[in-house]
């Protein structure tokens, strides 16, 4: 079955077809510049950019898979969490299309589509755990099978991405930050600076990064104090450190549970995904433990229409129902199950 697939949730429009599992183009348009001036997502200016950029998104990814709008068979599109008015776009796109050419859309869960976006490139099995790390999720899921998930940990405050780039904002390193502060920490040592790496006492499983942010803020106040001017502080080291404290919150959560619930396959999804520190702690550990690790491509680690093309196809390859076409701005992937 030839797929559209339409991705609008937060600042990154795209659209993908796939012909089955294959995927044929996935094309994605940033917002990044649009942003950078406010340090984060203007959901206003946002929802703008996707009405401006929609069309010809759409219309590149069926040129690059070499098909004609009217060979498309079916539709798929992200119904939530996200920015309601960004997921409308798209929403209303995919309908638009799916109308004038008489074939079915369906809606996804954006965070299914992480979940399963390293399975694209990876031969593992379910069930696994999956943890997908992003600028708007930490949370790691039991994946039992397809549709049938659940939440076994997430966070109480910020986010790793959230941290990451609230990190590079304050040590005036532009947006978005985790790529940057990732490049920067590459050259520095992790050792420089001791931050704290948070237990919340009511839920162990629990992840937590407010307090990493302010002890940066804290660290900051005290290298400035000591009269070092902002130009000739040691960034790199800093990056280094802050970077370390949350990729050992990362590492040490997933695979707790993976020892704790005896599953030995674990895939990581998600911006944050790209980071290269995560990676290379992810597969120390998991190699020392004797597990199996999937990642997305780098191209599959950011939002793109092709993680929820590839989730719409291996949902009707079972018969299961798709989402509502509603955007809905919070929306859980599964029952929330406390080891």
């Amino acid at each position: 079955m030839l797929l559209l697939a339409v991705e609008s949730s937060c600042d990154d429009t795209s659209a993908a077809v796939l012909d089955g599992r294959r995927l044929k183009s996935n094309v994605v348009t940033s917002q990044d510049s649009l942003h950078a001036d406010y340090g984060g997502v203007v959901p206003e200016l946002a929802a703008r950019r996707h009405l401006e950029s929609i069309d010809a998104v759409i219309a590149s990814a069926l040129d690059r898979a070499g098909v004609e709008l009217c060979e498309i068979e079916a539709i798929a599109v992200t119904r939530g969490p996200g920015l309601v008015g960004s997921l409308l776009v798209g929403m209303a796109a995919a309908q638009g299309l799916g109308l004038r050419l008489g074939v079915p859309v369906t809606g996804v869960h954006h965070l299914e589509g992480h979940v399963l976006s390293p399975l694209m490139d990876s031969e593992i099995q379910l069930p696994l755990l999956a943890m997908v790390v992003s600028g708007g999720h930490t949370a790691v899921y039991l994946l039992r099978d397809i549709g049938d998930y659940a939440e076994l940990a997430s966070t109480r405050d910020d986010s790793a991405g959230e941290a990451f780039d609230k990190g590079a904002k304050m040590l005036g390193l532009g947006y978005p930050g985790g790529k940057i502060v990732d490049e920067m920490a590459a050259r520095g040592d992790s050792r420089a600076f001791r931050f704290p790496r948070a237990v919340v006492k009511a839920d162990p499983w629990a992840f937590s990064f407010s307090g990493l942010k302010t002890a940066l803020w804290n660290q900051l106040g005290e290298l400035h104090g000591a009269s070092r001017p902002s130009d000739s502080l040691p960034l790199a080291d800093i990056c280094a450190s802050f970077q370390e404290a949350i990729v050992d919150v990362l590492v040490d959560r997933i695979m707790s549970l993976a020892l704790r619930l005896e599953i030995p396959r674990l895939a990581v999804a998600g911006g944050v995904s790209a980071n290269s520190r995560l990676r290379e702690r992810m597969k120390e550990a998991c190699d020392g433990a004797g597990f199996e690790l999937a990642f997305p491509s780098m191209p599959l680690c950011t939002d793109n229409a092709g993680m929820i093309g590839y989730a719409a196809q291996r949902r009707l390859e079972l018969g299961l129902p798709g989402q509502p076409l509603a955007a809905v701005s919070r929306l859980p992937l599964g029952p929330v199950l406390r080891p």
